[in-house]
């Protein structure tokens, strides 16, 4: 299977709707499904968008480490879940972003599509390049986790 990969610079329209790139929605079509999970991020200023079939594994995952019984794992659960919401592309492969997200991405028009192999994200231009790596570091980062997955 293909996977997103790249960046892919696009717009928001004046409704908070972004064309999903073509490149992304020929991807998508070989999940074969055209909805989308859309997930605020925790940890990064990012809104990440899975598949369907690629979310509902992840969530199968998450769900067999937790205790149905525990409260804590419960509401580990229902925070996650209630970061998540199911998408749909219109007809010509829009989507509607709620403004609470593009708020908290600090999205106001431009934004940047990343490819994260089974799925990915969307942020704004200067968030991401203040986040990314200097090339030196990115480089020494990468080696150590490639030397580690040698050992």
């Amino acid at each position: 299977m293909t996977t997103f990969i790249g960046n892919i610079e696009a717009r928001l329209d004046d409704k908070g709707r972004i064309f999903i790139p073509a490149a992304y929605r020929k991807i998508l079509a070989e999940y074969a499904s055209r909805k989308v999970v859309l997930h605020r991020e925790p940890e990064n200023e990012c809104l990440v968008f899975y598949p369907e079939q690629v979310w509902n594994q992840r969530v199968s995952e998450l769900q067999e480490k937790l205790d149905e019984w525990d409260p804590d794992d419960q509401m580990l659960l229902m925070q996650f879940m209630s970061e998540a919401q199911l998408l749909e592309p219109d007809n010509q492969g829009r989507v509607l972003i709620q403004k609470r997200d593009l708020e908290q991405i600090g999205a106001e028009g431009d934004v940047v599509f990343v490819g994260m192999l089974n799925r990915f994200a969307l942020w704004s231009p200067q968030r991401f390049e203040e986040r990314k790596l200097e090339k030196k570091d990115f480089a020494a980062a990468l080696r150590k986790k490639m030397q580690r997955s040698k050992e």
